[in-house]
């Protein structure tokens, strides 16, 4: 049983899907666009991790990376999957259990996002506002647990996401990874469209409020704390880790406010508005913007932190000289082996060749009277 408030968005994925046909080229780019960003985020994102979490000191900003970088490498680890749902015309594929969590880590991405760049501004605020308490208190255990609590809210947060994540097949033959908000229903007597209309506009400004204006205002208030206070002291700014998550922060907003508008759009305009069929139409494109920011971050992170930069060009250079150091090695190897079969064949023959040479010397010292010293051959002549 399928909720049909999805109609509403039904009405836009239908009129997307029949538009395929007519935009073939545009769905190749944007097919081709997606797999390279996907390319990109990944070894970008593993690249990451691999210098911070193990060629980087341990501090407090490098566990603020780390964790974001994990979360950017959820993101792009399932962009393939939708590649994959936009090469084969906008049909899913690959089952309704993989549909909900390809659809959890999508929001699991976003709500962590916001959560650690609010938690990152809030850091930044104390460390200016209240330094002692920063020197006394703020250490990487205390982080730790912080990135652990906002994990696990924002697990909390996806869990409705994947609940009322399904699979269903459209009259023209495409199956759908949408929202079904028919599951889970009360066992008291309930107007099954008001009570999808609740679900659907509940999840939507919820993810609205929590992942995306909450963690913007707390980010605008906390620089405009460290801002004043800088301002007040007469110290410089912005210093580099403050470069740094501005641009993450820019590039958090720019990505992921298209998104969150057109949700709302499709959720608020009444159902066949042209607002909510350019909404449905527009969604899509969000979402791949969406996923731009977790390719985004890393470059970013690379620029602001030219340390960094250094650690990942020679993090490289120790990879190829450790593969060339092999290939020597072996090429060695292969030389030492040829070596010695050649020594140990000239071995083999050296005593044939000198026992030939002792034979003639016999015949000769029987003619002239001399004989030449041989080894063991001359011993026994008689």
């Amino acid at each position: 049983m399928h909720c049909h408030v999805s109609q509403d968005a039904n009405l836009s994925l239908h009129t997307l899907s029949n538009q395929t046909s007519s935009m073939t080229s545009l769905n190749m780019f944007t097919i081709s666009l997606h797999g390279l960003f996907s390319s990109i985020g990944i070894i970008e994102n593993v690249l990451i991790l691999g210098v911070v979490g193990f060629q980087v000191r341990r501090s407090v900003i490098s566990i603020w990376i780390l964790n974001l970088a994990a979360s950017d490498l959820l993101a792009t680890a399932c962009l393939p999957f939708f590649t994959l749902y936009m090469a084969r015309g906008n049909t899913w594929t690959l089952g309704t259990t993989f549909c909900r969590i390809h659809s959890a880590m999508f929001f699991l991405n976003m709500f962590v996002s916001g959560f650690l760049l609010a938690a990152i501004s809030m850091d930044r605020c104390l460390v200016v506002l209240r330094p002692v308490w920063a020197q006394n208190y703020r250490n990487v255990q205390l982080v730790g647990k912080i990135c652990g609590v906002i994990w696990a809210l924002a697990v909390l947060f996806t869990v409705p996401f994947y609940i009322f994540r399904d699979t269903y097949v459209l009259p023209n033959g495409k199956i759908l990874c949408y929202y079904n908000f028919a599951r889970l229903l009360p066992a008291e007597p309930f107007d099954l469209v008001h009570l999808c209309n609740q679900r659907k506009e509940a999840l939507a400004f919820m993810r609205l409020f929590m992942s995306f204006l909450i963690p913007l205002l707390i980010i605008v208030v906390s620089y405009t704390a460290v801002n004043i206070g800088l301002v007040r002291r007469g110290s410089r700014r912005p210093f580099r880790f403050v470069r740094l998550v501005i641009a993450v922060v820019v590039s958090f907003v720019l990505c992921w406010a298209p998104y969150h508008i057109f949700i709302i759009v499709e959720v608020m305009a009444p159902a066949g508005h042209p607002a909510q069929l350019f909404a449905g139409r527009a969604l899509p494109i969000s979402a791949t913007i969406g996923f731009l920011n977790s390719v985004l971050n890393p470059i970013l992170y690379v620029f602001s932190c030219p340390d960094l930069c250094k650690k990942i060009r020679h993090s490289l250079s120790a990879v190829m000289e450790n593969v060339l150091a092999e290939d020597l090695a072996e090429l060695a190897r292969r030389r030492s082996t040829a070596r010695t079969s050649i020594s140990t064949t000239e071995i083999v023959l050296k005593p044939n060749a000198l026992t030939a040479l002792c034979l003639k010397a016999e015949d000769h010292g029987r003619r002239i009277g001399i004989l030449l010293n041989c080894p063991e051959r001359s011993e026994s002549v008689p």
